[in-house]
């Protein structure tokens, strides 16, 4: 066999090392050990059997690995001098992953598991491997048969025994501790043993993949909830595409279906419906399907025992059949894996996962699950007496008795009445009347409510109450003015109020009358509808309605609640007006008027409206505290939709005054409450896209990525162009911190294509080159470089030359990578030189020419970088034939031109300069000019003096390293 098809094998074997996990890539090895096997090179075999080993282990086909395994395992019995050391190693290393995975497959007996583990233990001893991976194999053998005896003597040998070559690595193996602590009850214990892993100070292909599942279920059951919800979004999307993960995936939809989160785990189902499968490991299979069998328990508990799941393929499943078939086939499966155990451990534990009751009511998560849960659950009753329950008449007098205190639950009063009367019971006229008038405050639609006080207005005139029947006239103006833009509603109400004033009507109901006209006036006015008031006729009604409330107040709370409702207008007509610190003035009154009447829960709206023109007036103070009072003193009164206003303007202000840990959570309640509203993909999509925002500036990079990929949608189709860049923007920003270049740049690019027919292109400018930025890093050279020259010619466009300037420079090390020559390289940083001076030239505000100044001095320097590092050696070398020299010697040169504009910018670019000056000395160092580039080195360290800062300790260091090789490199 040729040696090019050697090299063509090992090139695939490179490369479906890379490929993602699963069935194609399980395919491939196996072809490729065929392909090896026929060219008869030992070594090439060997690689393609541990390849094939490596993809079965890591895929939903994880049993398929016992046979090549034996296959190597009778070549090393036969002739171990094919094996080179790192193929001894793999093949040693490999002996745990088809131990453990002999205990995973519940046919396989316990004794030839057994057998397995002790063959392993002896060809260690003989390799002379430490006991460490041994005494774990035989833990997970006793902990997962359920012998928590041996389990505690084998954790404590594992711990004991020395780390050596072949124990798993710090991440893996402190995520078996983990759980093994948390399988004991200790949670805590767990989290602290799993923290280095959570934190990222070690990590491996599937870690932190696997505690970050792990630790959901703990932090929820210690109440640290909010670092659960940072666990989901990081974890999930680490593991989303992986195959190997079946149990991990499981630990994420229990942890969303015991929060209040069975919508979102519903949608993790629908993406992974290929663990229902039955290859793989069976113990990976138990884990998932015990965790659909909870989500589906869930939704049957909530009512939606009728909603149609995503299942195993070949049928269409409700929550009720997905839930006998998981918990049947788990249950089976379990009892499986006891028979050969001979203990009930493993279908106790899955009988518990399946059983769990709920954790918490509920975890706002962030982001929104759409379309999946087409039923909702039913509500419970209201609170109160069910129909016919209690004397009605004694309930009636309690209601009129809070009707006249003006008391918070004055409604609920009402409505406890309304169900306890019935169609049957006997009431005159006037309690009839009341009944209708108190229900038409909660009818649904003006048709509805108009109705209703019609039916309450001839009832009271049926009564003798003439009074109460002009007030209900007065609050069907009301509802015409609001809902209909009746510009003749003002005049009705005036009319009513005159007949109010006749009839000796008391001041309550004059007053009430008086505020709702500047009501409808208020309406009509911010509708600008036909008829509708200056501001001066405006401000007359709102003065009228306050004086005579004020006159009046005396006659108890209910006037001065009607006087914080003029005040509450008037703000509302000066932020009308373009007066938002008027507005803010009005707004704290009706605030103050509310609280000197002991109305705190009717101070809910002027707080609302009060924290609203503070954020106008960027009294970031005043909004912050306003909206949390609403928030309190509103709760169990305001709207799901108002609620989550709150919330968004709360995170807001707290963003604006750099408290963005405290934003987030209001941002996730907006969201919430949001969708509750049934405006998940409005309003709810701007709290995502704020919250995204939020966890990204926060440099939490995980989080806002997920939250930002989830409302993209969304905001697609209910926002407009500005904010669907906006997300793409922070999530390429992302995506980029988190090394995936090639997606961020994706991001950017789709940002561009948007921004790019905007009238301004600053935007698009800023993407092409954020976009080209990230092709660059992810070594997609040709793609960059057309990205690098869109961007350019924008910036050039815009007049930016100090951008345009460092596309150059960029083009210019792109072209050093890509090319291999220096002479294309070279020419873009010249034409960068050229351009800067140029506009250095022609600027002539100091501010441009500082900035500029900047930019030459930068282009400076890494011009010297580059032709230093295009150089084919180094002077002094022995085939040097000047070239190098001279090329070191021109670098230094522009490296000291970049000294001086960097001087020439003044204090302000110090640590620049004097990192431009190291640069230097290191140069004359390479040179053989060792006492100048000492000189160069102490004067920067002489510069920084006895500074602390962290700048200046990094120079002094360079600096006395720089001497020290300057001075033994000589002359």
């Amino acid at each position: 066999m040729s040696d090019t098809t050697v090299t063509a094998v090992r090139r695939a074997l490179q490369e479906n090392m890379g490929d993602p996990e699963g069935p194609a890539r399980n395919a491939r090895a196996e072809r490729l050990v065929e392909e090896a096997g026929r060219t008869g090179d030992t070594a090439l075999l060997l690689d393609a059997l541990f390849n094939l080993l490596s993809a079965y282990n890591f895929s939903s086909e994880s049993e398929k690995m016992f046979v090549p395994f034996a296959r190597l395992l009778r070549m090393w019995d036969d002739r171990p001098e094919d094996f080179d050391g790192f193929a001894a190693h793999r093949l040693h290393w490999m002996f745990k992953w088809v131990s453990s995975g002999m205990l995973d497959q519940p046919d396989i007996p316990l004794a030839s598991v057994e057998k397995w583990q002790a063959e392993m233990e002896h060809r260690y001893r003989l390799a002379g491997y430490s006991e460490r991976a041994v005494r774990q194999g035989e833990f997970r053998i006793a902990r997962d048969t359920g012998d928590l005896p041996r389990a505690e003597r084998a954790f404590a040998a594992w711990l004991a025994a020395d780390r050596d070559e072949m124990s798993d690595c710090h991440a893996c193996e402190l995520n078996t501790q983990g759980a093994w602590l948390d399988l004991l009850g200790r949670p805590a214990e767990a989290l602290e043993t799993w923290a280095p892993v959570l934190a990222g100070e070690f990590t491996c292909a599937h870690e932190p993949h696997v505690a970050l599942a792990s630790s959901l279920l703990p932090l929820v059951r210690l109440g640290r909830t909010d670092e659960a919800r940072t666990h989901h979004l990081r974890g999930y999307r680490m593991i989303r595409g992986m195959e190997s993960m079946r149990s991990s995936v499981a630990d994420h939809i229990a942890f969303c279906a015991l929060t209040g989160n069975e919508a979102r785990a519903l949608e993790i189902l629908a993406e992974q419906t290929g663990h229902f499968a039955p290859s793989g490991d069976p113990d990976t299979l138990l884990d998932f399907l015990a965790s659909v069998a909870l989500l589906a328990r869930r939704l049957g508990e909530r009512g939606l025992g009728g909603q149609e799941l995503p299942g195993p393929a070949g049928r269409t499943w409700t929550a009720d059949a997905l839930h006998a078939h998981a918990r049947a086939e788990a249950s089976a499966l379990a009892a499986r894996f006891d028979a050969r155990n001979g203990s009930s451990f493993v279908g106790d534990l899955i009988a518990a996962r399946m059983d769990a009751a709920p954790l918490v009511e509920r975890l706002p998560l962030g982001v929104r699950a759409r379309g999946l849960l087409t039923g909702t659950a039913p509500r419970p009753a209201p609170a109160g007496r069910a129909p016919g329950d209690g004397d009605v008449h004694a309930l009636l007098t309690e209601a009129r008795r809070r009707s006249a205190e003006f008391a918070e639950d004055v409604h609920e009063a009402w409505e406890a009445v309304r169900r306890a009367a019935g169609p049957a019971a006997e009431l005159d006229a006037l309690a009839r009347a009341e009944i209708a008038d108190h229900a038409a405050l909660g009818g649904d639609g003006p048709e509805a409510r108009i109705a209703l006080l019609d039916e309450a207005a001839a009832l009271y005139e049926e009564a003798g109450r003439p009074e109460l029947a002009a007030g209900a006239r007065v609050r069907r103006a009301l509802v015409l003015g609001l809902t209909g833009g009746d510009a003749g509603a003002p005049a009705l109400i005036e009319a009513e109020c005159a007949v109010l004033r006749g009839l000796g009507a008391p001041p309550r109901q004059i007053a009430t009358a008086l505020v709702h006209r500047c009501q409808v006036l208020l309406g009509l006015s911010r509708e600008g509808a036909e008829g509708a008031p200056g501001a001066g006729e405006l401000e007359r009604a709102i003065g009228e309605a306050l004086a005579y409330a004020e006159e009046h107040a005396a006659a108890g709370r209910p006037l001065r609640a009607r006087a914080a409702d003029a005040y509450e207008l008037r703000g509302e007509a000066a932020l009308l007006a373009g007066d938002p610190a008027g507005a803010v003035a009005a707004f704290a009154r009706a605030v103050e008027v509310a609280e000197e009447a002991g109305l705190s829960w009717y101070a809910t709206g002027p707080r609302t409206d009060l924290a609203r023109a503070a954020m106008a007036c960027e009294e970031y103070g005043t909004a912050i505290g306003a909206a949390r009072a609403a928030l309190e003193h509103g709760a169990g009164r305001l709207s799901e939709g108002a609620s989550a206003r709150l919330h968004l303007l709360l995170c807001d202000a707290l963003t604006a005054v750099g408290r963005r840990e405290a934003a987030v959570a209001h941002a996730l309640e907006a969201a919430h409450w949001a969708d509750a509203a049934g405006e998940g993909g409005t309003l709810g999509a701007w709290a995502r896209l704020t919250l995204g925002g939020t966890l990204h500036h926060l440099g939490r990079a995980e989080e806002a990525a997920s939250v930002l990929e989830a409302v993209l949608p969304d905001l697609e189709r209910h926002h407009e162009d500005g904010q669907v860049v906006q997300a793409r923007w922070w999530l390429g920003e992302c995506l980029a911190a988190l090394d995936d270049h090639r997606e961020a740049a994706g991001q950017f690019l789709r940002a561009a294509g948007v921004a790019q027919g905007w009238e301004d292109q600053q935007d698009h400018a800023v993407l092409a080159n954020l976009a080209a930025d990230c092709l660059d890093r992810a070594g997609r050279d040709e793609e960059a470089e057309r990205a690098y020259e869109r961007a350019g010619a924008l910036w050039r466009a815009l007049d930016r030359p100090e951008a345009a300037v460092r596309v150059l420079r960029a083009r210019a090390w792109l072209a050093l990578r890509r090319e291999g020559s220096p002479a294309a390289a070279r020419e873009l940083m010249a034409e960068a030189l050229r351009a800067c001076a140029a506009a250095l030239e022609a600027a002539e505000a100091p501010e441009r020419r500082e900035a500029l100044g900047a930019e030459l001095a930068q282009t400076h320097r890494q011009t010297g970088e580059l032709v230093v590092r295009s150089c084919a050696g180094e002077p002094g070398d022995e085939d040097d034939d000047g070239t190098a020299r001279a090329a070191y010697e021109e670098g230094l040169a522009h490296v000291e031109r970049a000294v001086a504009a960097f001087a020439a910018c003044g204090p302000a670019l110090r640590d620049q300069r004097t990192a431009a000056q190291l640069t230097a000395a290191w140069l004359e160092a390479d040179l053989g000019r060792g006492e100048e580039a000492a000189a160069r080195a102490r004067a920067v360290a002489a510069e920084y003096g006895d500074e602390e800062e962290g700048v200046a300790a990094a120079r002094r260091s360079e600096a006395e390293n720089l001497v020290k090789y300057a001075l033994t490199s000589g002359d």
